[in-house]
């Protein structure tokens, strides 16, 4: 099972130990072994952190934070503590469209959407009410 995530970028400290369990309970719970997750706010870098942590107990999982933008010199800042991957398929779009086809490529290639999403306000809402229309098994983490 593969699981995507995405939510606001400003994010709260707070959510961090339930974003923890939640991770922790669908490896255990659910045999998710693969995650996705952006890299464009405090909330995926949270995921990220997270992720990095449960690989060294649970080593048979995989993360990648999948990138919007192609790699450059002038915008790999991060990248280099994790592994990444940007989809051939995104240099086609306008750059001013990547974060939302990077949000569309993550709900088509998970099962399941754990989202930080606590206003209807910006993508991270349109981008939830999509994975529950594609009837993905979403997880909201609330304050």
């Amino acid at each position: 099972m593969i699981c995507a995530f995405f939510g606001h970028k400003d994010c709260s400290q707070e959510i961090e130990q339930k974003l923890y369990e939640t991770i922790v309970n669908l490896i255990l719970e659910h045999n998710v072994n693969k995650f996705y997750v952006g890299n464009n706010g405090k909330f995926d870098y949270m995921v990220i952190r997270n992720l990095r942590k449960l690989k060294e107990l649970y080593p048979y999982i995989d993360y990648s934070v999948v990138l919007a933008y192609r790699p450059t010199p002038n915008n790999t800042r991060n990248i280099e503590w994790f592994e990444s991957i940007y989809p051939e398929e995104f240099s086609n779009f306008p750059l001013r469209l990547a974060i939302s086809k990077r949000n569309c490529w993550l709900i088509e290639n998970c099962d399941i959407v754990v989202t930080y999403v606590h206003h209807s306000l910006g993508n991270s809402y349109q981008f939830k009410e999509l994975a529950e229309r594609k009837n993905k098994w979403v997880i909201n983490i609330e304050k």
